[in-house]
Formats: C-alpha cells, structure tokens, sequence
C-alpha cells in the first residue's frame, strides 16, 4: 500500500509560499514524492494542508528534516509545519 505524507501548516503569504512550494516541485519528485494535494482551511487562506504520496516513508522523512528543506520552508514563510507520517491500511469507493 501507498504511504502518505499529511502536512498542515501556516504559512504567512499563501502566494508566496506557492511559488516555492512549485519550484521545489522537482526536489520532491526526486526524493520520492509521486502525488499530491494541496488544500487550505476555508476560513484562512494561509492554513495549508499537503497531502502527499511518496515512494516509501523513509524516503520522506529523510527529505522534510534535511537542512535543505527547513532553509526551504523558511524562505517560504512556513509557521510550525506538523508532519504526520501515515501508513494506508484500505482503500475504497462509495
């Protein structure tokens, strides 16, 4: 089964931080990263979720605690990201 990346931060310019987020596009398909999407709370624009799939979790932890992307994430004006590594179980349609 898939595993799965939930990250739910603010971030302080949703436009700004979008443009990174794009840019980074290649890093993160290169670390392992094969889907993803991004959503926002709809009452604040700039509380992002990325939910992404990636080739394994290992390679996922490696690539959001390296040095690189913490620089990454600052330029892009992220507060406090909450990584939440998930394994899926079961998948269905209703």
């Amino acid at each position: 089964m898939t595993p799965y990346v939930l990250i739910i931060h603010e971030v302080a310019d949703y436009r700004a931080w979008k443009v990174i987020f794009d840019q980074a596009g290649g890093i993160r398909k290169a670390a392992g990263e094969t889907r993803y999407q991004v959503l926002r709370y709809d009452t604040d624009a700039n509380r992002i979720v990325h939910f992404s799939a990636w080739s394994s979790l290992a390679d996922a932890r490696q690539f959001f605690e390296s040095p690189e992307l913490v620089e990454i994430r600052k330029a892009a004006g992220v507060k406090a990201p909450d990584f939440i590594y998930l394994e899926e179980i079961e998948r269905g349609s209703l």
